[in-house]
């Protein structure tokens, strides 16, 4: 493999991960289940390659442009949607992405069914780490807010959220709509650096994908959906040896990781500074009782 490759595994999954990283928040931590957030990338996608091919925008701009898009999208439909419970949401968002997808197939002025071609390839490796970082600050202080708090209160019993007077469905609203400028600043990102946009590219196969990387990876765990988004976005790519059977492996792989550990990889846990040092003292502690025990027996 040669650094251009790995570079571009390396880019996409960074994109993923900052798709992943907003739905995270709806699903994990507030306990709400989109397959319509392909939808919320396309309209990002879209926005984002406007605002630089049609009026010159730089572009870390156009992204804020085409992230707030989405989230006024997202704010639109959760007015609609969000009074309803468990699979109707679920249902509603899987229309929504699909609805966005067949305007997009319908609109001549973003090239229609044929695609958009000739959008400047402006994502780099170097711009994704950055705002992948930000992108994880930001949401690891919400979550440590008041407001991550409330989400979680709303995840876990929603009536007596409403008894002791937290807002469900404006709690609701916010997380629906960072969610979505997540996922909608992604779509911008991952439009820059493929150069072609094409409403099939948002199917709700990949609203699917995106669910599956946040519960691989761990529900209410940021670095669950980091880790999950990094590992299902590179393993196809280093199963593309297998040719015909990469799909199945990864398929296997994925169910066998949801039957093994059904809470996803990281559980719940965060990936800290002090869960990592706490980890190889625990390791360095276990190895030295075991030298102890063995110069006793000795």
């Amino acid at each position: 493999m040669d650094w251009f490759y790995i570079q571009g595994i390396l880019i996409l999954s960074g994109i993923y991960l900052l798709a992943v990283l907003g739905l995270s928040l709806l699903t994990g931590f507030t306990g709400l289940f989109s397959f319509g957030h392909a939808g919320f990338m396309a309209v990002g996608a879209y926005i984002t390659a406007m605002m630089t091919v049609n009026f010159k925008m730089p572009f870390i701009l156009a992204l804020l442009v085409g992230g707030v898009a989405a989230a006024l999208i997202s704010l639109l439909i959760g007015r609609l949607t969000l009074n309803l419970k468990g699979d109707y949401f679920c249902i509603a968002t899987l229309g929504l992405g699909e609805a966005i997808r067949l305007i997009l197939d319908n609109v001549q002025y973003f090239g229609g069914a044929r695609g958009w071609p000739g959008i400047p390839l402006k994502t780099t490796l170097g711009n994704v780490i950055v705002i992948n970082i930000i992108a994880i600050i930001v949401m690891a202080n919400l979550i440590r807010s008041r407001h991550g708090r409330n989400f979680i209160a709303i995840r876990e019993e929603e009536m007596a959220s409403q008894i002791i007077g937290i807002n469900v469905f404006r709690y609701r609203m916010i997380s629906l709509a960072v969610s979505a400028m997540y996922a909608g600043v992604a779509g911008g990102m991952l439009a820059h650096y493929l150069g072609f946009l094409q409403p099939k590219m948002f199917q709700m196969a990949k609203s699917t994908e995106l669910t599956i990387m946040v519960i691989f990876g761990g529900l209410g765990s940021i670095s669950g959906s980091a880790l999950g988004a990094i590992v299902l976005t590179a393993l196809p790519e280093l199963l593309r040896s297998f040719a015909k059977w990469r799909l199945v492996v990864y398929g296997l792989a994925v169910i066998f990781i949801m039957i093994t550990r059904p809470q996803g990889l990281m559980g719940g846990y965060e990936l800290t500074f002090k869960n990592i040092k706490n980890f190889f003292s625990r390791i360095g502690l276990k190895a030295n009782e075991k030298t102890s025990i063995g110069g006793d027996q000795s």
